[in-house]
């Protein structure tokens, strides 16, 4: 099992390992994968192994350093232009190993990645998709080539291939973080092997330590489809069972709304706001129509659960009707933060996920129960 960020990030400040060796063993991994995978775009190993010289240089000499949370762990950032979303990560230690993919042109609904050697393949499946727009972060990390990667999440771009590719992936409340994007729907996120690194990422680019759990269980919704989306049962079979393995291990407790949630579908309105010349009357109205529905839930529970996608990772050649986002991109438009969790394999052998949202700035809950969930 590779190491985790934070376990890496000990053993350099400890000097038990060199940034070096830890640089060079992913650029290894990245070199021998790559050409199946394609996760990224560029590959900057001179670079990064100047960086992680630097960083051994600076530790031999001043011994241990608190300020490097994440000393000498390589870090895949999401897109040719994605160095600028990273710096805090950089500042704390990090060591940034290549630029991910992200879908090329002609690819709607954003589910495919295009690496330099061709599309990016889900590592579980070579004939199914990542999941999108942050395809090459997933592939990536589920594929152990780095422990941490960066993404952006305008609809569902983290959570979705988080899901489809078996690791966490996390997207902040919106507009807790700087964003570049106009519409305010996108927010920067991570995707990590294990809930401990999303957390350390969390505690860096929010420069908030996280606070002590909550107290367990704590009450939580479940709603298969939103009230709107219409779900395979695999995916909502396999999300359940993620609950029912949450309320076994005593972290949440479902309760069952006074009234039943039921979302209007926010297709309309995402796609106004992302439309340039579009009336964004309409799409403020459903979006403080649904917030006010969001609002009497997390009035009744600290928690909503639902599948992270409505199906299993589609083929290369496209995802038929249905939109991968119709579960996630409600959250954009509210704001909400959320996290998807693994819950499992289907019947094709790919991961699917367990979406967990909860209250605006509430981010340190849902890192506390995917600790949880993990352990579990």
């Amino acid at each position: 099992m590779p190491l985790s960020a934070g376990e890496i990030a000990a053993a350099v400040r400890t000097r038990e390992l060199r940034a070096t060796d830890v640089v060079a063993a992913a650029l290894a991994r990245i070199e021998r994968a790559d050409p199946h995978l394609c996760a990224f775009v560029e590959v900057w190993g001179e670079e990064a192994l100047r960086r992680a010289g630097e960083l051994d240089r600076r530790l031999d000499r001043r011994g241990a350093d608190p300020s490097l949370p994440l000393a000498g762990v390589p870090i895949a950032v999401k897109g040719r232009h994605g160095l600028r979303a990273a710096e805090p990560l950089l500042a704390a230690g990090g060591v940034a190993v290549g630029a991910t993919s992200v879908p090329g042109p002609g690819t709607p609904w954003q589910t495919w990645g295009l690496g330099a050697r061709g599309r990016t393949v889900n590592p579980w499946r070579a004939d199914r998709t990542p999941g999108g727009s942050s395809a090459g972060a997933a592939a990536a990390v589920a594929a152990g080539l780095v422990p941490l990667a960066t993404g952006s999440d305008g609809a569902g771009s983290v959570r979705i291939p988080a899901a489809w590719c078996g690791v966490p992936g996390l997207k902040p409340t919106g507009g807790r973080l700087p964003s570049r994007d106009r519409t305010g729907l996108a927010a920067p996120g991570v995707l990590a092997r294990s809930a401990a690194d999303v957390g350390l990422w969390w505690a860096v680019v929010s420069e908030e330590p996280l606070p002590a759990e909550p107290a367990f269980p704590v009450t939580a919704v479940w709603s298969p489809d939103l009230g709107f989306a219409e779900p395979d049962p695999e995916p909502v079979a396999l999300a359940w069972a993620a609950v029912e393995r949450l309320v076994t291990a005593g972290v949440v407790r479902l309760v069952r709304p006074r009234v039943p949630l039921r979302l209007a579908d926010p297709a309309p309105a995402w796609l106004a706001l992302r439309t340039s010349g579009a009336d964004p009357a309409g799409a403020e109205r459903l979006r403080a129509e649904n917030d006010r529905r969001l609002a009497g839930v997390f009035g009744e529970a600290e928690l909503l659960l639902t599948p992270t996608a409505p199906t299993a990772p589609h083929g290369h050649e496209g995802p038929g009707d249905r939109y991968s986002t119709s579960l996630t991109w409600a959250f954009n438009l509210s704001g909400h933060p959320a996290t998807s969790l693994p819950a499992g394999l289907g019947a094709d052998g790919c991961p699917a996920g367990l979406q967990v949202v909860a209250p605006h700035g509430r981010e340190a809950l849902l890192l506390a129960v995917a600790r949880r969930a993990e352990r579990g």
